[in-house]
């Protein structure tokens, strides 16, 4: 069996509060502590979201 994987808004906050966004499927870790989507690797924020 494979990673869970989930569907997830995600929107991009690099330097501002609001960004663009998409709805898409993410892919868990084993651990659930880091989500990947689109080829990049997200980093869990402990609580706050991730960061990637």
């Amino acid at each position: 069996m494979g990673h869970k994987t989930r569907i997830m808004y995600i929107e991009r906050k690099a330097g501002s509060l609001t960004g663009t966004a998409r709805i898409g499927r993410v892919t868990y870790s084993k651990t659930g502590a880091t989500i990947f989507y689109g080829g990049r690797e997200f980093i869990s924020l402990k609580g706050s979201g991730f960061n990637g």
